[in-house]
């Protein structure tokens, strides 16, 4: 609106004093008040009015967005997000796999499951413990003995006879 500071204001009421005279100041005083107040009560009613607008404008674009998603056909979506360029749908024959389905339900298809697998030979536990402690580290297999252990008795003598000294 009108930018007025204070110096403004005082030349115009130095003014008014000097047109209007003191006597009939508060009465124009009085009829601009009610001229700026109505002038406020119509730009409100337009700002209202306007918002109202813009509400509806909205509000249509978003039912039309409401109609665009309940239109949509979520199968063909599907489709295209899956198979986009058709060769599934078309390697795909339902009348053959719900043939196969009904003979295999009859007891007269092809096993569809994986082939099994041979079973493994079977291992003793104590074949199997000592593979395991030799992979391990935790025994020599060649000496029966822990690998610390296994050192020549002449190295741990001489380690013994040193930390006595």
């Amino acid at each position: 609106m009108l930018d007025l500071g204070w110096p403004e204001l005082f030349v115009i009421t130095i003014l008014a004093l000097i047109v209007i005279g003191p006597k009939d100041l508060p009465k124009a005083l009085r009829a601009v008040s009610v001229v700026v107040r109505k002038a406020r009560g119509l730009a409100r009613e337009f700002q209202s009015g306007f918002d109202e607008m813009v509400r509806e404008a909205e509000l249509d674009d978003l039912r039309k967005q409401v109609g665009k998603a309940g239109s949509l056909d979520y199968g063909e979506a599907l489709k295209k997000t899956i198979d986009p360029s058709g060769e599934l749908t078309e390697d795909f024959d339902p009348r053959e796999f719900n043939r196969k389905i009904q003979d295999r339900l009859a007891g007269k298809g092809e096993d569809l499951r994986p082939p099994r697998r041979a079973p493994e030979p079977a291992v003793s536990k104590a074949e199997s413990a000592a593979v395991d402690e030799a992979a391990r580290g935790a025994v020599d297999p060649e000496r029966g003995a822990r690998p610390e252990e296994s050192a020549p008795a002449e190295d741990r003598a001489a380690d013994h006879s040193g930390r006595q000294g």
